[in-house]
């Protein structure tokens, strides 16, 4: 195998390394922010500064296309899913629990686009995806249990919301599924964050009346800028790019780095406690996601295709 073979072969799966471990630790930058601005205007701030950054890089690349009248209200739809809704649930619920329960919580994601993707007719329910969905629901359930003695109240209500940011980005996958299939993916993440904009954008505005910008200091803004040009712009446009090479099935492996870097990487930096209750879940929700989201040698459907974009 000659070099440039070998260097096209590992580009697309670098690069989906480095996605993990941008996303796996986003949250640790998002704590930081979470410190000095409220999670309306940090919404706001990330969709704002993404919408023109991926509405630059799609002119750039000349992929932006128009969406056509028909598709709009699916386009409306995708977009508060895919980010009004689910950042609001997950900021928010961020302020409240830990990283790592956040990240590990997210990995359920696979396991409600398939329920979803079930009742609206696309996937097909089996006795193997069952069992994997009970596991993983489980795993969650023992998190997130009123009888834990170990955490505050405060960080279950936390749990529940990004237990709720995870399902609504379920709903997001299932139904912008076609958007993607017509436009590709480029053009309807830029549409997606265009839409978002008006409602965040004001809501943000109004949250920010609160808030001394002029007060944050120098470690929050850089949080924020971070957010702005990491998780946000490069991790998407990363992911955009290794999916011209890379099949949507060996994308939707890499998930499962998420939660083992952040569990490496938050416990030392913010000083979070990786508890045994937090191991025990996971282990619940890592088997019962492998086991409902694995796939035989010929894909069903390339549901996946975005499941990884989020953050």
């Amino acid at each position: 195998m000659s070099r440039q073979t070998r260097n096209f072969a590992t580009g697309p799966h670098l690069a989906l390394i480095a996605v993990q471990v941008i996303f796996g630790t986003w949250g640790i930058p998002a704590k930081i922010a979470l410190r000095q601005i409220t999670p309306f205007g940090l919404s706001a701030i990330r969709v704002v500064a993404g919408a023109l950054a991926f509405l630059f890089i799609a002119r750039l690349t000349r992929n932006f296309k128009p969406v056509a009248r028909q598709h709009w209200p699916l386009l409306i739809a995708s977009s508060m899913c895919g980010i009004v809704f689910n950042q609001w649930l997950f900021v928010t619920g961020l302020t409240h629990t830990t990283v790592v329960n956040s990240v590990l919580i997210t990995t359920t994601m696979p396991v409600f686009t398939l329920v979803i993707g079930a009742l609206a007719g696309i996937e097909r329910p089996s006795f193997r995806r069952v069992v994997g969905i009970l596991l993983a629901a489980a795993g969650v359930i023992y998190l997130i249990s009123p009888a834990r003695a170990d955490v505050a109240a405060g960080s279950r209500f936390g749990d529940l919301l990004i237990l709720g940011s995870a399902f609504i980005y379920g709903c997001y996958i299932v139904i912008s599924k076609p958007l993607v299939g017509i436009y590709g993916a480029l053009p309807t993440v830029t549409w997606v964050f265009i839409v978002a904009v008006v409602p965040t954008a004001v809501l943000g505005a109004i949250s920010l009346t609160h808030v001394s910008l002029t007060a944050i200091d120098s470690s929050g803004w850089t949080a924020i800028v971070y957010i702005i040009l990491i998780p946000t712009v490069a991790a998407y446009y990363l992911i955009t790019a290794a999916l011209k090479d890379v099949p949507p099935s060996t994308v939707a492996v890499y998930i499962y780095l998420q939660p083992l870097i952040a569990f490496l990487v938050a416990p030392k930096v913010l000083g979070e406690a990786f508890t045994m209750r937090t191991a025990v879940a996971a282990v619940l929700v890592f088997a019962g996601v492998a086991i409902t989201t694995r796939r035989r040698r010929k894909p069903e459907m390339p549901l996946n295709e975005i499941e990884i974009s989020r953050p």
